[in-house]
């Protein structure tokens, strides 16, 4: 199946599709059927982590599409994430050559520090490992989840390579101006996890009136009001039917006003922890 799903292009140039399917809280043992489904309605991007637990699933699921489909591996946009655990220089390489290996590629597409964990304040010394995978060749682009200003700023000091992306809650209770802003005049694309809100957006009454007028439901108006903003985003799905739905948002377009009604439900609404919160490194 081919769907057009616009890209961005990162800042150093790498092309990345704005939406992807993210399989957090998916058992490996369902990543594979859940990356398949993605993958044959059109998906092109995946974004798993090591914490995640699935990325030989995912891996799995990315081996059979290629061998079945004929779809060139440069085709697909998988990313990855380092854990809170395993930052620091030498622990870091070890942790992306495991990554690596479960998901039996040659290289990933994305990798991401997953925390920036400031209470260790190690993610400088991560970021430097993170240079170095990537001259290596096996990320094509670097980047990290979950960074607040500072955190940013802190690695755009060290005057190397500035993340191509900044991977944080957002969704319309928590849409993140300021940081999206930061990043936008530093180069620094963001994409939205738990864009749904974890499904605490769906039974709100603007946004189904807004589906109504479409004849799409509430998540489809989600996804299209973020893809709109210019965020990259990866809604999360296990059932093929939602998967399929949560990528036919290309058939319409939310007008000037519709978008105003969405921008309205900021509210700074966390589903997660705040980054300067989370300190679980097991």
């Amino acid at each position: 199946m081919t769907v057009n799903v616009p890209n961005v292009t990162l800042n150093n140039g790498v092309s990345m599709p704005q939406l992807g399917l993210g399989v957090w809280q998916v058992p490996d043992d369902q990543a594979t059927a859940a990356v398949l489904s993605a993958l044959n309605s059109g998906y092109r991007s995946i974004d798993t982590a090591a914490i995640y637990g699935n990325e030989a699933g995912v891996g799995q699921a990315v081996a059979q599409f290629l061998a079945e489909s004929g779809v060139d591996r440069s085709e697909l946009f998988i990313t990855t994430k380092l854990w809170n655990a395993e930052q620091g220089y030498e622990k870091t390489l070890a942790a992306f050559d495991e990554s690596l290996n479960k998901l039996g590629l040659d290289y990933v597409d994305l990798y991401l520090i997953h925390w920036p964990e400031p209470n260790h304040d190690l993610y400088a010394d991560t970021w430097r490992a993170f240079e170095e995978i990537y001259a290596s060749g096996k990320a094509k682009a670097i980047g990290v989840s979950n960074f607040e200003q500072d955190h940013l700023q802190k690695l755009i000091d060290l005057g190397g390579t500035v993340p191509a992306i900044n991977q944080i809650e957002l969704h319309p209770n928590l849409q993140q101006r300021e940081l999206r802003a930061f990043g936008k005049a530093h180069g620094i694309h963001t994409e939205a996890w738990s864009p749904l809100a974890q499904g605490h957006l769906l039974e709100d009454a603007a946004l189904a009136e807004i589906a109504a007028a479409h004849g799409k439901s509430p998540a489809q108006v989600i996804i299209r009001w973020h893809l709109q903003t210019g965020n990259v985003v990866i809604p999360k799905s296990v059932t093929p039917e939602r998967i399929a739905a949560n990528i036919d948002v290309f058939d319409f377009e939310l007008s000037d006003a519709e978008m105003a009604v969405v921008d309205a439900l900021d509210k700074a609404g966390r589903v997660g922890p705040h980054p300067n919160d989370f300190h679980m490194e097991k």
